[in-house]
């Protein structure tokens, strides 16, 4: 969908009485002059994504395995397309990705078998904790013993696997089952490649947004009470992380609606290398200056910049805003923040992948779907230098650095298959029936570990006809598009061993919570640490894939 026209749709300001539906309602629309008139191909596709949105309807509960199948059902159309029925009978392929919140694998299960049905093939699952995740990936890379076929996996693995000749090339039937071209640009090549060759089956888009509680900053009497005890600018919002900390120790011994107040939560509990991401949001504002694409390395050293005044000053919010937060928040991992406290009703303000706002009105566990806000993640007030060693302060106001952490997950299928030429198409055909372009925005809407990731899926009446309010689903998604196209992104490395970078950085962040390091020490601790790593695995090479991930020449 071209800018312009998605434009036209965001003030259409449809409601849910009133919302385009179905093909009929959008070749009405095209005769405005905003769309083409649809041809009967495209009126069944749009009646088809009418009614994958309304398994099982927003507001009426968590889907099921039953919708899932359903789902996957639904989708099959062009698997059926390129496959005869039974084609792949006798093949067996081993899958292996996440568990996480009961989601992930969970869902491809369901998405699959009507797949494994029409096809023949058989899958069997190798299902992982987000905190087992690296350590069994790097495990099956190290001692040579990839025991699986196709892998769920995040673009910042691809130095790690497609690097080491692990994967197996796409082929360019799959390229055009999946409407390749739909996918938004910043997870494009080179995301997804390795040496100009294509790798990945995009199945999510990751960026940390920000996610509030609109009824805490509506509340008349904290509003009186922020007046009332001198603080400056009006009870809002908070745009910057300043303010978050500023809030964040207001709430601190005050009631909401009878409950304990709390303002961010914090995830200070290690998830095998994920949980450094949180902290990574905290930092972009202070370390990422616009008028330098790196952050986190020198660019032409590879020296860490995780010690410089920059993400020291976000370590130690970190250590200041815990004793506001929670009492157990020091044993929180992300997942607690997210699922456990800010879904749940605890808090009034986290940063988190795109899976709280889906969650928020599709999940059992949420009690907070009418009352939750989205943007991009807070700005500072100045930015740190790394050129010049101090900060500034810029003309344009506060500096806004969306986080794009992780660059979302794919489905990638391993080289081993590629010595059998039917293992190989059955391989990659569950793979593009995971990232198809239909299925797809079954999953951005409904709770399954992965956020909007294709044009397509930024067509609000779409949501808004499934049951989604329309100011929250624009508020949800104008946070996620503004941080996938932010000027100022911080943009994730996909160089070898970023994993092992991370999780080094959460062991000494663990120590620097619990009280037995100070930011500045641990945050040297943690410089010393990748130094090594980067030595190990080879400073030249990592300072020519650290430049072109950040789209530089080396």
């Amino acid at each position: 969908m071209k800018v312009q026209q998605h434009e036209m749709l965001m003030a259409l300001k449809a409601s849910r009485r009133t919302v385009l539906k179905g093909a009929a309602a959008l070749s009405a629309l095209a005769a405005t002059g905003g769309l083409t008139a649809l041809s009967p191909q495209a009126a069944a596709q749009s009646e088809l994504r009418t009614q994958l949105l309304k398994i099982p309807g927003v507001g009426k509960g968590s889907p099921t395995d039953a919708d899932w199948q359903k789902v996957g059902e639904m989708c099959l159309g062009a698997t059926k397309a390129s496959v005869k029925e039974g084609e792949f009978k006798g093949v067996e392929l081993t899958f292996m990705g996440l568990n996480n919140q009961n989601l992930h694998n969970l869902l491809f299960r369901g998405f699959l078998k009507p797949w494994e049905a029409y096809t023949g093939a058989k899958i069997s699952w190798i299902d992982l904790a987000q905190a087992d995740y690296n350590a069994r990936l790097q495990q099956s890379i190290a001692t040579s013993t990839v025991d699986f076929d196709i892998i769920e996996m995040g673009a910042p693995f691809e130095g790690d696997v497609c690097g080491k000749g692990l994967t197996s090339e796409m082929p360019d039937w799959v390229k055009k089952q999946i409407e390749f071209d739909d996918i938004v640009n910043y997870l494009k090549p080179p995301v997804g490649t390795w040496n100009g060759k294509q790798y990945r089956v995009t199945i999510d888009g990751d960026a940390h947004n920000f996610n509030y509680r609109t009824d805490y900053f509506a509340d008349k009497d904290l509003a009186k009470a922020w007046k009332d005890e001198g603080h400056q600018g009006e009870w809002e919002v908070p745009k910057t992380w300043q303010k978050v900390q500023e809030v964040t120790k207001f709430l601190k011994g005050k009631k909401f609606k009878g409950q304990d107040a709390y303002g961010y939560l914090d995830p200070a509990k290690g998830w095998g290398g994920f949980g450094f991401y949180f902290l990574g949001s905290r930092a972009s504002a202070y370390a990422k200056h616009p008028d330098d694409k790196a952050w986190l390395f020198d660019i032409d050293t590879m020296k860490p910049r995780v010690n410089n005044p920059a993400w020291v000053r976000a370590i130690q919010d970190v250590v200041d805003a815990l004793p506001s937060e929670p009492a157990d928040q020091i044993n929180a991992d992300p997942g607690t923040t997210g699922f456990q406290q800010f879904l749940a009703g605890t808090g009034s303000m986290l940063a988190w992948w795109g899976d709280i706002g889906s969650n928020a009105k599709t999940s059992d566990s949420s009690v907070i779907g009418d009352v939750c806000g989205f943007s991009i993640l807070p700005g500072s007030d100045d930015v740190y230098n790394s050129k010049t060693g101090k900060w500034d302060k810029l003309p344009s106001g506060p500096n806004y650095a969306p986080n794009c952490a992780y660059l979302g997950w794919g489905v990638y299928v391993m080289a081993r298959v590629d010595s059998d030429p039917v293992k190989q198409k059955a391989a990659w055909s569950a793979a593009a029936h995971l990232g198809g372009k239909d299925l797809s925005l079954w999953t951005a809407a409904y709770p399954s570990g992965f956020q909007p990731y294709r044009n397509s899926h930024f067509i609000i009446p779409e949501w808004v006809a499934a049951g989604y309010d329309e100011a929250f689903i624009t508020s949800y998604l104008k946070s996620e598009s503004d941080s996938y196209n932010h000027p100022n992104a911080a943009i994730e490395p996909r160089i070898p061993g970023i994993f092992q970078y991370y999780s080094v950085a959460e062991d000494e962040l663990a120590k620097i919570y619990a009280g037995g390091s100070s930011a500045q020490a641990g945050a040297d601790a943690i410089a010393a640490a990748w130094e090594k790593i980067t030595d190990k695995i080879g400073r030249d090479s990592q300072i020519k894939l650290y430049k072109a991930s950040l789209g530089l020449v080396a």
